[in-house]
């Protein structure tokens, strides 16, 4: 059942919730630009912005809440030593040993600005091919920042498109210098942080302990079929958060007074014994003739002596 909050004795209203935004307020937010100055080109230039190309807009998130009168509980920094501390007060310090920091202030933070604080200049143009997808990150949009240099993005994104090429650069965004892959996309460009190679980790680190097996070339025929016939394109909004659907269900039964659905139960566990068994069953439940079995070997016939 949907709890409505407690008003404590000393209060005669309840405080206005700022972090239920509406929908249109979501949007508003969402079209925000993340960074904004000057995509460059040697010695070309406009003006352009990053937006966010996704949007958790419309996940559910839960406060904390006290059980006691409903009100949301609020995080106060505290020092272990002395207590709570103002927010203004506090400073940031990094660990270079246990219980041992390096303060590093503001305006200091400032000092260390680069050049890509404010340009994101193009160093090189690769093929799309030739980018890891290991190293893909975040989406953005590009577009350009008003009329001025519209000329200058049309030309690049123009050129880029018939040479098909990426190109690669680099911008601070969130405090850090970030590596951008850019791309056309219809009238503006597509641009996608990229890891560095210090966070990429080795695949051979840990592929290298698969052991190697020697598979039967049936059981390949086979796995190829299923892949056959459950071959698609690819259609996003066919595929849904289940567990998000859930939990929507669960607060709207809650909301109504009514109690949680009993989960279904698990499946029961499969009899098949054998992986060439699981393969042919999982051939026909996708609609699939069975491979007949390999027919024995004939007997070695004897020399005569």
């Amino acid at each position: 059942m949907a709890k409505t909050r407690k008003k404590p004795a000393h209060s005669k209203t309840a405080a206005p919730n700022p972090s239920n935004e509406n929908e249109a307020g979501a949007r508003k937010r969402s079209s925000r630009p993340v960074w904004q100055g000057n995509l460059r080109l040697s010695l070309v230039s406009c003006p352009v912005a990053l937006f966010n190309a996704t949007t958790r807009s419309s996940d559910i998130s839960f406060h904390l809440l006290n059980p006691e009168t409903n009100n949301r509980i609020r995080m106060i920094p505290t020092d272990p030593d002395t207590g709570p501390v103002q927010r203004s007060q506090l400073v940031k310090g990094y660990e270079i040993s246990k219980n041992h920091y390096v303060i590093v202030s503001n305006e200091e933070l400032d000092e260390v600005k680069l050049e890509t604080t404010h340009t994101l200049e193009i160093e090189r143009f690769v093929d799309a091919s030739t980018i890891d997808r290991l190293y893909w990150n975040d989406p953005y949009l590009l577009v350009p920042q008003g009329t001025d240099g519209i000329d200058a993005f049309a030309v690049i994104r123009k050129a880029m498109e018939q040479e098909d090429r990426i190109a690669l650069g680099r911008v601070v965004m969130h405090t850090r210098e970030r590596l951008i892959a850019i791309e056309p996309r219809g009238k503006g460009l597509l641009a996608y942080t990229l890891r560095m190679a210090n966070e990429v980790v080795n695949p051979a680190t840990l592929f290298n302990d698969i052991p190697d097996v020697k598979v039967d070339s049936r059981m390949i025929e086979i796995a190829q079929r299923i892949i056959e016939q459950q071959e698609g394109a690819f259609e996003p909004a066919t595929f849904k958060d289940r567990y998000e659907e859930a939990l929507r269900e669960l607060i709207r039964r809650k909301e109504r007074g009514e109690g949680p659905v009993a989960a279904e139960p698990a499946p029961a566990p499969s009899n098949v014994v054998s992986l060439m068994d699981a393969l042919q069953k999982s051939l026909k439940k996708s609609g699939g003739k069975a491979v007949p079995p390999r027919p024995a070997a004939a007997p070695k016939r004897k020399r005569a002596r």
